[in-house]
């Protein structure tokens, strides 16, 4: 098991809920990435979604767009982000970090060189939103012949109905459904109505935890959800909660902190 893996095991045998935020690496530039990631594992995070900015997301809504801009006018690339990690793992960083990310980043790096890559550098996971299910051999043949590979996190949405199972089988980690149609950004009002029931199906099928994303900004928010959900991601709102704090230390830590007591 890698460190996503067991976290969530931990998780598991603690009865706890796994608290998961979204970071876009680069922004405002990589020292500050490299701050908040280390508050964020003082605080307790117990995974980090580290964005791999690209510039025609698909997911991603006007928040975390302009992040992924100005972090790549500030000229960040996918090496120095590698190096981020490489850095980050040899001061002894142990925190799970996946990467969000588009496809055609890994696929011009080189899919084997991008997984190895990966796996040399610590990266925990993968989320690849534009990589339906029905596409993704090739990179998961890397992946399974790798060691140290990191594992692959598959999406799940409302409308993904009968591919739900099939889906899910494969995902390893966590599952990571969307609670909404749509881009990120969004809030509660903007819940999908049969959200309950897509949940509930999604962890009926699932051997992993399940994690909701998309519209989330407190633990309150989830509430409705927690005999179902094994966790909570934030993004959008996470996103924000830096801008407005000028990329506070402090302000992380204290985010965390209560989110977790309350979930």
């Amino acid at each position: 098991m890698n460190r996503i893996e067991n976290r969530m095991a931990e998780l598991k045998k603690s009865n706890k809920k796994a608290f998961i935020t979204y970071t876009t690496a680069g922004f405002p530039d990589i020292k500050k990435t490299k701050e908040i990631i280390l508050a964020q594992e003082e605080a307790g995070i117990d995974v980090i979604e580290l964005g791999v900015p690209f510039s025609d997301p698909v997911a991603d809504g006007p928040v975390i767009q302009n992040a992924s801009v100005a972090a790549i006018n500030n000229g960040i690339t996918l090496e120095k982000i590698f190096e981020l990690m490489k850095e980050l793992r040899d001061e002894g960083c142990e925190v799970p970090i996946l990467f969000m990310m588009y496809y055609n980043t890994a696929y011009h790096y080189g899919l084997e060189a991008f997984v190895r890559k990966c796996a040399a550098c610590g990266v925990d996971g993968l989320i690849i939103p534009d990589l339906p299910y029905e596409e993704q051999d090739e990179i998961m043949e890397q992946l399974e012949n790798t060691p140290g590979a990191p594992v692959f996190i598959e999406l799940v949405s409302p409308v993904s109905k009968q591919r739900i199972s099939k889906i899910v089988k494969r995902s390893r980690g966590f599952v990571y459904c969307v609670s909404q149609m749509g881009v990120t950004g969004g809030d509660v009002k903007d819940f999908h109505k049969n959200l309950r029931n897509y949940l509930s199906e999604v962890k009926n099928a699932s051997n992993v935890p399940v994690m909701m994303g998309f519209g989330i900004k407190t633990a309150e928010d989830v509430k409705p959800f927690e005999d179902i959900i094994d966790g909570a991601i934030v993004g959008t709102h996470f996103i924000k909660l830096l801008e407005e704090s000028n990329f506070s230390a402090d302000a992380v830590k204290k985010y965390i902190k209560k989110f977790k007591e309350e979930l």
